[in-house]
Order: C-alpha cells, then structure tokens, then sequence
C-alpha cells in the first residue's frame, strides 16, 4: 500500500516536471512569437513615419515654392507700381522745369517793358514838370494882371469868393440832405413798416384794463355785519394784514377792495373769500388766512413766472429772475399789464430778429427782461429801466442785453441792434390801440407842449397836433423860411421834442411851406 502512494507520487512528480517543461517552451515559443509581432509593428509604424515625414517634407517645399513665387509677384508688382510712379513723377518734374522755364522767359520780358516804360514815365515826368513851372509861370503873371484890372489884393478876391461859395454851398447842402434824408427815410421806412407789421400780425394780442379795485361778492348782505366785526376789530384787522382798504358800502352783496399794489390785493381777495366760505371770521383766524393766501399767491407768482419764460422760449433763467418775472402779473403800467406787455415784446423781438438776421434768443431774452426792474421799482429807488439792468447784471446777464434793458427808455445810448429793437417793440405794444389808457389832463397837456415846441422856432407860423399827439404839422411863414431851411427846422423840432417831452410810440413832424400869389383881373 504504501509502496502504491509512493508509485503515485513519482508519477505525479513525473507529470508535474512534464507540464513545467511543456509550459516553460510554450512561454518561450509565445515570447519569440510576440518579440516577432512587435518587430514587424514597429518596423511598420517606422515605416509609416518616413513615409508621413516625406509627404511632410514634399508638402513644405511646394508650399515654400508656392510662397516664394508668391512673394516675386508681389515684388514684380510692387515694383512695376514704383517704376510706374517714378516715371509720372519724373514726368511732372520736367513739366515744372518747363513751366519755370517760361515763367522765366515772361518775368525778364516783363521787366524789360517795366524798365522801358519806367523810363518813358520818367521822360514824361520830366516834360510835365517842365510845363507845369511855365503854367505856374503863367497863373502868377495872370494872377498881377487881374489884381491890376481889378483893384482888389488876392486875399479880398479871395474872401469875396468864399463868401459867395459858402451861400451856394449851404443850399446845396440843405437841398442835398433834404434828397439823402428822403431817400433814406423812403426806404427805412419802407423796410422798417414791412418788419412791424409782420411782427404786429404774428403777435397780436387781446388788452385787459387793470383797475385799483376788486369786487367780492357776499352770500348775503348779514355777511357785511361779520366782516366789520365788534367795533370794526374784523375789517382793522383785515386791513393791516393785508395792506389794502376794504370799501363796505350800500352795494348789496359786495364788499369793494381797494388798493395800488394788485399782490396785496388779490392776497386780500382770496383771504376775503376763503373767510366768507368758511364762516368763521375773527382777527386770528383772519391773520390765519391771510398768511395761507400769502404763500398761494408766492406760489401762483413762480408758477406764472415759469409759464411766461415757457411760452416766449426762454431757458435758462435765475430762480429769482422767473419770481420777479411772475410779480409782473401783478404790475400795471397806465392799466397795461405788464406781464402781457413782456410777453409781447418779446414775441415781437423773435420776429424782427428773424427778418434782421440777428440772434434770436439773446433778442427774446432782452424783450422779456426789459421791464423786469418794474417788479420792484416801488421798492428800489431808480428808474426802472436801471433797476432791471443792475438786477440783469446781479443775474449774469450778457452785455448786450443788459445794455438793451438799461437802453429802451433812452437812459443809456444803445449799443446794439438788439437794444434798439427792443425800444421799438416796447413801443409797439404800449402805443396800441386800447393797450393804455391816458388821463385826459395829461393827454391834452401832451397836446399844448407839442404846439409850444413847434412854436418856439423862429419862422414858425402855426402848429397843429393832430392824430392823438402822434403827428404834428407846422406851417411856417415862406418869406423867413425857404425850402432848405424847412428841412432844418424839422430835424431841430423832432429833436428838441425827443430831449423834452415823453410820449408814446413816436411822433411825426411835417413843416409845410406854402406861397400863394394872387391877381384879380379887372
């Protein structure tokens, strides 16, 4: 039995080596098998490379080839384009030497005829020079005889003659400005009534009256009893918060308030009707709303600053030049308003600005701005034409338009075309009419002291001012005064008028000369 294992085990150890030895060959058979495969795989990928880098290889030199043809082209080209540009330029450089070269041909023509006729000139000086010494020669010899004949010294003659002169030329002259000034004055006026009646159609506006008083009406007439109050203590008090009278009469139903300044008068308004609605009436409560009445009404002021500056199209303003602008709403100027006024000088402005051809802008702001002092001339010492223009210049205004301001009542000589329009326009809108109203004193005042100017010229017959004061006619006596003299008269009256007497719009001035010769025939 144990004999039997040990058979076994031999012939398992004997099977074991066997497979070993099958197993250590077959390795080796396989590992030579691959060492061939990888040979042959790594031949072929080297194989495949040379193949790839001389595909590569071929590729780089055509390209190269390609590139370098390529590039001779250009070159070529280049070239060919600079020899072509050479060739023009050489072309034009030749061109321009035979362009000097003629030039050079002419100048030495020219400056030898220069040099002949400098010559000719100097032979014809000296001839003229020469006849020249024998005229003076002459005039002297002339001049011995006529004083011989005559009896009378060269400066008698001389005097005698400018004397003579002197009358002839006056009347020359006077004739000839009255011709000048006609002409002139023809088309100006022409020109100027073409520009004004374009910028009054484009710009016509409706007037309102301002008055001094307002009318509140009352629910009542046992309304009155409350507003005068125990002892009047209501009206007192109404009156001094406000400033204006309050007028309680034997109108039924109405209480009248009366008063210069129209700000304190609509703050009364307000306050008034507020009261009369609300019932309560008693000097706090009035103080009350008074005060509430006096802060709408500040607002209401920017606002209709705001919409003025809007509606003319002008931008840019100070804060409190568009304040004073809305007090204006509150300011009458002979029962205008002066608000409407501003807006309408400066609508006429933009139109004769267009037709002149100046800024247009800069020309509405002068017309909006030019009665700006009256917003607080009750309160500045001053015309109110320096008034706006100081507060003008406070405001950074241009020159030109503080200049227009301080310039359109004639307090300052105008320096602009624009300040002239603007005395234009402020007078086109006062002299409308229905635009002012005139006390009659004051009107046939303006009357006799038109006449009274007219009057006091010497040769001055009779005057008459006619159309409302607008022209005045004036007959002179034709033995003191011939037609020359008329043209003068009429310049010295217009101006003495303008130096001393303010009116509205402007003022014409017709001196009539008239000869009348009369035979009866018996």
């Amino acid at each position: 039995m144990i004999e039997l294992i040990e058979e076994q085990l031999l012939g398992f150890s004997l099977l074991f080596a066997v497979l070993f030895i099958f197993g250590f060959v077959l390795r080796m058979i396989l590992a030579k098998f691959k060492k061939n495969s990888v040979e042959q795989q790594a031949k072929k990928i080297i194989s495949e490379a040379e193949r790839e880098a001389n595909t590569k290889r071929k590729e780089a030199s055509v390209e190269a080839k390609e590139e370098m043809h390529r590039a001779m082209t250009e070159f070529e080209k280049e070239t060919k384009e600079r020899r072509r540009e050479l060739l023009a330029l050489e072309k034009r450089v030749l061109q321009k030497e035979e362009n000097l070269d003629r030039k050079v041909d002419f100048i030495d023509k020219k400056e030898t005829e220069v040099k002949r006729k400098e010559q000719s000139i100097n032979d014809k000086e000296l001839h003229v020079k020469e006849r020249v010494d024998k005229l003076n020669s002459i005039i002297d010899q002339q001049k011995e005889k006529l004083q011989q004949i005559s009896g009378l010294s060269r400066e008698e003659a001389k005097n005698i003659l400018l004397s003579s002169l002197e009358d002839d030329v006056k009347h020359e002259a006077a004739a000839l400005i009255r011709r000048i000034e006609a002409e002139a004055k023809d088309k100006a006026e022409k020109e100027a009534k073409k520009i004004i009646s374009l910028a009054i159609q484009r710009s016509a506006s409706d007037y309102v009256s301002e008055t001094t008083i307002s009318t509140v009406p009352l629910p009542n007439d046992e309304m009155k009893g409350r507003i005068i109050g125990r002892e009047g203590r209501n009206i007192r008090a109404l009156e001094a918060a406000t400033g204006v009278d309050v007028i309680i009469d034997d109108t039924p139903e109405a209480v009248v308030l009366s008063g210069f300044d129209n700000t304190r008068k609509e703050i009364a308004r307000i306050a008034l009707e507020r009261l009369i609605a609300d019932g309560r009436i008693h000097p706090a409560r009035i103080e009350e709303v008074v005060e509430k009445a006096k802060k709408e009404v500040n607002e209401y002021i920017r606002e209709a600053g705001e919409q003025l500056a809007f509606d003319v199209g002008v931008h840019g303003l100070h804060p409190e030049e568009i304040r004073l602008l809305g007090r204006l709403k509150y300011r009458t100027s002979y029962g205008q308003s002066v608000y409407e006024h501003s807006r309408e000088v400066a609508s006429l402005m933009a139109v004769m600005a267009a037709e002149l051809g100046i800024d247009i802008q800069t020309a509405k702001r002068a017309g909006l701005l030019h009665d700006l002092g009256k917003s607080v001339d009750h309160e500045v010492e001053g015309s109110h034409a320096q008034i706006g223009a100081d507060l003008a210049k406070k405001f950074k205004e241009k020159d030109i338009v503080i200049n227009s301001i301080a310039a359109h009542h004639g307090d300052e000589d105008p320096k602009s075309v624009c300040a002239i329009l603007v005395q234009s326009a402020d007078a086109i809108s006062a002299a409308r009419p229905g635009a002012r109203s005139e006390t009659l004193a004051a009107y046939v005042k303006r009357l006799e002291r038109l006449e009274e100017i007219a009057n006091s010229f010497r040769g001055v017959g009779k005057s008459y001012a006619i159309q409302a004061g607008r022209e005045i006619r004036v007959i002179v006596e034709p033995d003191k005064v011939d037609d020359s003299e008329a043209v003068l008269l009429a310049r010295n009256i217009t101006k003495k008028i303008q130096e001393e007497l303010d009116y509205p719009g402007q003022v014409r001035v017709t001196v009539i000369r008239e000869t009348r010769a009369i035979e009866y025939a018996k």
